[in-house]
């Protein structure tokens, strides 16, 4: 028997398909004597730290480093019952053909399991970006033997190992840091969300300390062969300008305004050239994630929720997290099916997909830029519209049109680019582009600019294209428009997400930025990023969750607690260096030249020196928490069995002082209160204090949680004798 082993369920029954059909088994396909099965993700995950050791699920500062190499792995949340089949069946297999992504993640997450169920039979490699039947045939007839790809699941697996070590670790020091100085809440750091944590910072110091920098334009209105239109002076030698070639002197941009007003003028060059717009590519993951953001304000995970929807629950579009946005030259051969299909669900775009060619072949249909999984495209099915919610009904709408525009004709614009002279010696230049045929445009009619546009100041509205050169005309007015340079745009949901793509431009070591973009050559749309469509989304959610960063109205910026979390952080965590020196060793990885454990033995160095610093010099944070009235360290707000509580941070040095939580405040008796401090508990004779709980006052030991005796309060009076039978009943306890 040939066991089948593929990623998701989906392609599982592509493979079966193409195999010729089967029939349905539990948590397999039987195609003759063969059988195809599949996983959900990784279904192995790696142990964490209680997972070796259960005292570990408390954490100390004096347990660290946690270095679990060599590491083990267990089956993920909800993924025994189907890895329990798998390993069933490469019992009982002959032969296995691994059908994971062809990339790192994929080749790992299918080799794990063989090697969990111990199969030691001959493997086979297939590999399939697309669930087109003749293109899944074809890989089938092309197997390699799977040890040819070993270092990319080595790759991977350092990649997920070492993420973790970072992770658990310097993420236990520094929460535990920033606990000893009364801070609440997790303090978490990790190779991609720290980086990004950087970029938000650094772009909201860089907004808030911009110096405005003034310069000058000087623009004149010209008539010519009775049109009407705006131009802007060229700078030239000579002129006084700034580093980025502005003029930067008022009196000389006065001069060249009066030397040039109401003087005759001369078309020195003018040149139309009839030019075409290919339609924007189809979404990836990202790319659906920017726009709807951009036109609705929709968070980046709820994209990628309702695009979940879309694909299991309607089966609507194809697989939701892809990187690419290109499509298998095969799919071109389903268009007339899948635009019929968008016609009868979505009735807002059923004229267009009408009118879209199947005939025409985008420069989108390029099988050779297809990475792991090709653009996020409607498949062949349909629904009834009012049955998706207003999110599905907007996605749908914007990865359905993306596709019609694919079988439109290019947009066809006439461009044309004047040189005027005046004088002889100042030149102003202007430009206009007029559409000739709309093409996929009509379908972008109702779309808003993007986020980042470039003014043009030579930009005219005006219809420039009877220009010639050697055409006299006349410069009516010149004015001259003092200018400050602004400051850094504040980063936006979208204008982040994007900037996650090309982290590399923000990285000053040369080395290192042609790294991170060397990692994405194969990936078009990525240019030296950071992170996966797949993870992106729950990085910036996590950053907002711990109160590293909030929104304000439309932008994405920084709070205190994130930037002086951040100042207390290395360079090497901060900025995107890891990845890139990541990415240089898993290379080498792949090719052999290094191992997994050489790999992981440097990082735990690393991870140990980082570990001692924070012991050694802790974290600065302005944290406002009040003393404990014990031992005078801070106070922090805790989670107890019966909510909030607050606890002396030097715990771990003897002091058991607690308090009750009023509204995230610790309620502090007063030194002076009725009986305090003056009478013995009577479970181990320590003094008690009268405390205020949920229900009202009562007496509590001062050495909780060693002791925790409570007694009822009798009105600020020494508790009666007789009461001293609820000694234990816990009213107390947290």
């Amino acid at each position: 028997m040939r066991l089948y082993i593929a990623e998701k369920p989906d392609l599982a029954r592509a493979i079966a398909d193409a195999l010729g059909g089967g029939a349905r088994g539990n948590g397999f396909i039987q195609v003759g004597a063969d059988r195809v099965t599949w996983c959900f993700g990784h279904m192995l995950q790696l142990l964490v730290p209680e997972d070796y050791d259960i005292n570990l699920k408390r954490w100390r500062m004096e347990d660290l480093p946690i270095i679990n190499v060599p590491w083990r792995k267990k089956p993920g949340k909800d993924k025994g019952e189907q890895l329990d089949v798998i390993k069933g069946l490469l019992a009982q297999a002959q032969e296995v053909v691994h059908a994971g992504d062809p990339d790192d993640e994929g080749q790992l997450l299918v080799d794990e399991v063989i090697a969990d169920a111990g199969y030691r039979g001959p493997v086979w490699r297939v590999l399939i970006n697309d669930n087109n039947k003749a293109l899944v045939q074809r890989a089938l007839g092309a197997l390699r033997p799977n040890e040819e790809f070993a270092g990319l699941s080595a790759a991977a697996e350092a990649r997920q190992v070492a993420d973790q070590m970072v992770g658990f670790n310097l993420s236990r020091a520094y929460t535990l840091a920033a606990r000893a100085r009364g801070a609440e809440g997790l303090w978490t750091v990790g190779r991609v969300q720290t980086p990004v944590l950087g970029l938000v910072v650094r772009r909201d110091r860089a907004h808030a300390g911009h110096v405005a920098v003034f310069y000058y334009v000087v623009g004149g209105s010209f008539t010519c062969e009775s049109l009407r239109f705006r131009a802007v002076y060229q700078v030239a030698p000579g002129d006084p300008v700034d580093d980025e070639g502005r003029l930067c002197d008022a009196t000389a941009a006065e001069r060249i305004a009066s030397a040039c007003r109401g003087r005759p003028a001369v078309v020195e060059s003018a040149v139309t050239t009839a030019r075409e717009e290919p339609p924007p590519l189809p979404y990836n993951l990202l790319g659906l994630q920017i726009d709807a953001s951009r036109k609705w304000g929709y968070k980046p995970d709820a994209v990628k929720d309702i695009t979940q929807e879309l694909r299991e629950k309607h089966k609507l579009i194809t697989y939701n997290r892809s990187d690419s946005r290109y499509l298998s030259d095969e799919q071109h051969g389903d268009a007339a099916e899948v635009l019929a299909a968008i016609a009868a669900t979505a009735p807002g775009l059923a004229a267009a997909a009408t009118r879209g060619n199947p005939g025409l072949k985008s420069r989108a249909f390029n099988s050779s830029k297809v990475t792991a999984h090709h653009a996020i495209i409607p498949t062949g099915a349909t629904a009834q519209w009012g049955n998706l919610t207003e999110g599905e009904q907007r996605i749908y709408m914007l990865i359905a049109r993306a596709y019609i525009a694919q079988f439109f004709p290019n947009h066809w614009f006439d461009q044309t680019e004047a040189i005027l002279r005046v004088k002889d010696q100042h030149r102003f230049a202007c430009h206009s582009r007029v559409t000739t045929s709309p093409g996929w445009k009509n379908l972008y009619r109702n779309d808003g600019d993007a986020d980042e546009t470039v003014e043009d100041e030579a930009d005219t509205q005006v219809d420039i294209r009877k220009l010639a050169a050697g055409q006299h005309g006349h410069c009516e007015e010149v004015t001259v428009d003092k200018r400050a340079t602004k400051p850094p745009p504040l980063y936006t949901m979208a204008t982040l997400l994007k900037d996650l793509t090309r982290v590399a431009r923000y990285v000053r070591d040369q080395r290192l930025r042609d790294l991170l973009i060397a990692k994405d050559k194969a990936k078009p749309g990525e240019h030296g990023g950071i992170g996966t469509p797949a993870t992106r989304d729950s990085i910036v959610m996590t950053l907002l969750k711990r109160g590293f960063l909030e929104e304000n109205k439309k932008h994405l910026t920084s709070t205190r607690i994130g930037q002086e979390f951040y100042d207390g952080l290395p360079d090497t965590v901060r900025f995107p260096d890891m990845t890139a020196l990541w990415h240089e060793q898993q290379e080498a990885i792949r090719q052999g030249k290094l191992t997994t454990e050489a790999f992981l033995k440097d990082l735990a160095k690393y991870v140990t020196a980082e570990v001692e610093r924070v012991r050694k010099h802790g974290l600065a944070l302005t944290v406002t928490a009040p003393p404990c009235p014990a031992c005078g360290k801070p106070l922090a707000r805790r989670s107890g069995n019966n909510g909030k509580f607050w606890g002396c941070t030097g715990y771990n040095e003897g002091c058991t002082f607690t308090a009750d939580d009023n509204r995230g405040k610790p309620v502090l008796e007063p030194k002076d209160a009725p009986g305090a401090g003056k009478h013995q508990c009577p479970a181990c004779g320590s003094p008690m204090r009268q405390r205020t709980g949920p229900t009202g006052p009562f007496w509590s030991c001062t050495t909780y949680p060693t002791c925790k005796a409570t007694l009822p309060d009798d009105g600020a009076k020494p508790p009666k004798a007789g009461k001293a039978a609820g000694a234990q009943s816990g009213r107390g306890k947290r």
